[in-house]
């Protein structure tokens, strides 16, 4: 009998410690955050699990776009406090052997020399487990931290991550994995013909090289990219070994698919070797009345302060500045003028309900309440239903890849652990799920199939 194609699974650990999961009687924050021992144990139930990877995603700055201010991000913990997650994956890292860790640095704003470096020595640290996720920042917060008074051009954004990764890939080849020899008699230790600069000279940077490291496990770490835009598509088919796609619904997500594949063969790429990972918000319990109970928390209480900050922050536009009524058209176009980004949730709101769609203010923050609190999108049910649901999106979308399954279960410790106690055993009886880590390394695991 024929094997069937099996899922992979991360975690995106990206902001569960703030938003609103943080106010629940049974979240972590109280606890620990932000203690190392709830990110030591986020990895050991996550390998229990035999997860792939957890994805850390990451902005720099407190959130001003929401009326200029942060003081509604500051009150309501939205997006902060974040921390460069460097330090606290090499912990986790100590305490597993095989789940993946994803890092997010974004290119609008780094140093490719700088950047490849620090992830060389990271996938030493976790003997191969290391994933960049490179991403162009449309966060106005973030782009005044590094002294830009507006936000770049979303065209010139993904200019600038093209070359950059570009010239990472270059430094991360430019020691031959041979190179070192270490040898005691001659007291050679590596030969200098396997070393050489790069030589790059571009548009946004100058590096000489070579890399002044040895050559890491995974050879260099697994690329990873979530452009949903068509400027996005194009560039990962370009470098990416796994995208980060979305939730947006079976239709939009197989057009996605669709064009990715259009956008590999153009580069001369196979798009069989080309994974998406789905963002994807479930929620698990032994009953489906329990899971929707579960679920309903999600948006207990949450103010609207919170739903603004976070939707300004996460689009780069001031949603403080809606008129009483506007049309979806006449607000992406007011997005696009301001250099913010033209997808995500306004985007997916204009697919749902088409551009032309006049809304109210106060309809446009409902809305925004279920997707900041991940409501809209998550799935809640039995182990069982949750399961036909992944394996219908895996085969509508070409049965490549998997899930990231979303912050709105992971800020609950039972809640993961439903994940990995039913959901993971529910997949592995259908043959959708590894039964043990094949690889040594986390671009092997991710390849295997």
């Amino acid at each position: 009998m024929a094997t069937k194609p099996r899922m992979h699974l991360a975690l995106d650990f990206s902001w569960t410690q703030v938003e609103t999961d943080w106010r629940q009687p049974t979240s972590w924050v109280n606890r620990f955050y932000p203690d190392i021992g709830l990110f030591e144990d986020v990895a050991r139930i996550c390998e229990r699990g035999l997860f792939d990877l957890i994805f850390f995603g990451d902005s720099t700055g407190i959130p001003n776009t929401w009326e200029g201010r942060i003081d509604a991000a500051v009150r309501r913990g939205v997006a902060w406090p974040r921390m460069d997650m460097s330090p606290w994956i090499t912990a986790m890292s100590r305490v597993t052997s095989h789940v993946g860790f994803g890092l997010t640095y974004a290119s609008t704003f780094m140093h490719p020399y700088y950047t490849a470096r620090l992830l060389n020595a990271l996938d030493h640290v976790t003997n191969g487990r290391i994933a960049f996720n490179v991403i162009t920042s449309q966060r106005k917060a973030d782009f005044q931290n590094y002294g830009y008074d507006e936000l770049v051009e979303h065209g010139e954004r993904y200019d600038r991550m093209e070359e950059f990764v570009d010239v990472c890939k270059k430094l991360w080849a430019s020691v031959d994995p041979d190179a070192f020899v270490w040898d005691p008699v001659s007291g050679i230790v590596a030969d200098p013909a396997k070393v050489r600069p790069i030589n790059h000279v571009g548009r946004f940077f100058k590096v000489k090289g070579p890399l002044s490291v040895p050559p890491s496990p995974q050879g260099r770490p697994v690329l990873v990219q979530a452009g949903g835009s068509p400027r996005g598509v194009r560039a990962s088919a370009r470098f990416v070994d796994h995208v980060f796609g979305a939730g947006k619904g079976l239709a939009l997500m197989a057009e996605q698919r669709v064009k990715l594949d259009e956008a590999l063969r153009a580069e001369g790429r196979d798009p069989q070797q080309v994974g998406i990972l789905w963002a994807t918000k479930v929620i698990v319990a032994e009953t489906e009345a329990e899971a929707l109970r579960l679920k309903e928390r999600l948006i207990a209480d949450v103010p609207m302060e919170a739903v603004g900050a976070w939707l300004s922050h996460n689009t780069g536009f001031d949603m403080s500045t809606l008129p009483p009524r506007f049309s979806l058209r006449a607000l992406n176009q007011r997005i696009v003028a301001a250099n913010a980004s033209p997808v995500g949730f306004v985007g997916l709101l204009a697919e749902q309900y088409g551009e032309d769609m006049e809304i109210s203010r106060d309809e446009f923050f409902r809305h925004g309440l279920h997707a900041a609190t991940g409501y809209a999108s998550t799935k809640a049910g039995t182990p069982v239903q949750i399961a036909d649901y992944l394996e219908e999106m895996f085969e509508a979308t070409g049965s490549r890849g998997g899930f990231m399954l979303g912050h709105s279960q992971a800020g609950h410790r039972a809640v993961l652990q439903n994940i990995t106690t039913m959901l993971v055993p529910a997949l592995q009886r259908r043959g959708r799920m590894r039964t043990a880590y094949e690889g040594r390394t986390l671009r092997e695991n991710l390849a295997a199939s």
